[in-house]
């Protein structure tokens, strides 16, 4: 696969953004603390990540969800939890490219629930492996029924992949209306 020099410097500030939403909402307090579980965070880091797809292909999307690694590893220093975020983000991008190609009809609608939909599986897959192995510590009174933190963690994924994705699109739409010619992939 060759990559172009405008998908390459467009897949870099989109990875620089990513950094930038991490951090900006991490250390402003802006990240919204999903009700059930306040150590799951609603955040944009994903929609950056989206765009790197739409715009650009598959390997951009992954280098952005790599860089959603670092950064969060850096700031943070929670390698489970750093590569919780990029695993969720990438499933996410994987799942939208995979119905960019398979589907024909309803194309965006079903590309986008394919992104979703392999967002919160996986996620709740390796929940429950991380949870079983003791590398996820859940809160006390939900330690007797794993089942329960798993289909919370599956309503988190579904909101945070459709901020992702809705987000992503929007600013799509917005971007190759006004300037066409800056689109490679879709």
């Amino acid at each position: 696969m060759r990559i172009t020099t405008r998908a390459l410097a467009g897949t870099t500030i989109l990875a620089a953004l990513v950094v930038v939403f991490d951090y900006t909402l991490k250390y402003s307090g802006m990240k919204i603390p999903f009700p059930w579980f306040p150590f799951l965070k609603f955040d944009f880091t994903g929609i950056p990540i989206v765009l790197s797809l739409l715009f650009f292909g598959l390997v951009p999307g992954f280098f952005t969800s790599a860089v959603a690694f670092v950064a969060i590893l850096s700031r943070s220093g929670d390698f489970v939890g750093s590569s919780m975020k990029s695993l969720a983000e990438f499933s996410t991008v994987f799942g939208i490219f995979l119905g960019l190609k398979m589907v024909k009809r309803f194309r965006l609608f079903a590309s986008f629930s394919f992104g979703i939909a392999s967002r919160v599986m996986l996620m709740m897959c390796v929940n429950l492996a991380l949870i079983y192995t003791g590398l996820i510590l859940v809160p006390q009174s939900y330690s007797e029924i794993p089942l329960v933190v798993v289909l919370f963690t599956g309503v988190f994924n579904v909101i945070q992949g459709t901020i992702s994705v809705i987000g992503g699109y929007l600013i799509y739409r917005v971007i190759t209306e006004r300037v066409p010619s800056v689109s490679e992939n879709m």
